[in-house]
């Protein structure tokens, strides 16, 4: 997901949380320093302590709109472009590939950034992150739910909407140290073939999720075994 756009110069707050958002993204957490915060936004530390009284309140503002920007910046644009449910997966990724493919991935997901940067230390900045990434996937498995007549009925959607995330994510991380968006494609192709996959078995019928009940005893059990047969 791209930095939320830069918001009006007259405000203050909104300044340093732009200047906050392209600078974790562009330089990480732990190399961004206050001062250059301070700098980018143009305002004073007097102005920036009253807002945000320590660096890991500032990283807490910054991810907070990711939470609320997710489907007018990434989603509803996705939507907009197709209405083939199973296709909007794919138009998400490659939406994610055109903003990140004219740098060569070399800043990869601002969120997925500071999920591996800042994840273990900050628990308030691990429950948005981990809250960003949730509504990610309950985005798409809105999709997959559309396409369910598509879809094997025994599928998990909620976990396929996940493994999608973890295909993206894990992509990005390995074009950005490649640098180039070659293995982005390929995760990217994997996912279709598996796609491709799940409707060929949809097609043909495939395995049905049981409604509940003890599984049948397989034909070995239920057939007696020769000394049984002969003891009675």
């Amino acid at each position: 997901m791209p930095n939320p756009a830069p918001p009006s110069p007259l405000d203050t707050r909104s300044r340093i949380l732009a200047a906050a958002a392209r600078l974790f993204h562009e330089q990480g957490y732990h190399g961004t320093g206050i001062s250059t915060i301070l700098r980018e936004a143009d305002v004073n530390p007097g102005s920036l302590y009253p807002l945000f009284p320590s660096k890991e309140a500032l990283l807490e503002g910054v991810l907070e709109p990711y939470t609320h920007l997710l489907r007018p910046i990434v989603m509803n644009r996705v939507e907009a472009s197709t209405q083939d449910p199973i296709e909007r997966v794919f138009a998400l990724l490659a939406q994610y590939r055109a903003w990140l493919s004219p740098i060569s991935f070399t800043m990869g997901c601002p969120i997925g950034n500071l999920a591996l940067e800042v994840g273990d230390s900050h628990t308030a900045a691990r429950t948005l992150i981990r809250t960003n990434f949730e509504n990610w996937s309950a985005v798409v498995e809105s999709w997959l739910s559309a396409a369910a007549d598509r879809l094997p009925p025994s599928l998990d959607r909620k976990q396929l909407a996940g493994f999608i995330l973890t295909v993206m994510e894990g992509g990005v991380m390995r074009s950005r140290a490649a640098g180039n968006p070659e293995p982005f494609d390929q995760s990217v192709a994997e996912l279709r073939a598996y796609f491709d996959m799940l409707e060929s078995t949809a097609k043909a019928g495939g395995p049905r999720r049981r409604s509940g009940g003890a599984r049948p005893a397989s034909r070995a059990a239920r057939k007696p075994s020769a000394k049984r047969r002969r003891s009675h």
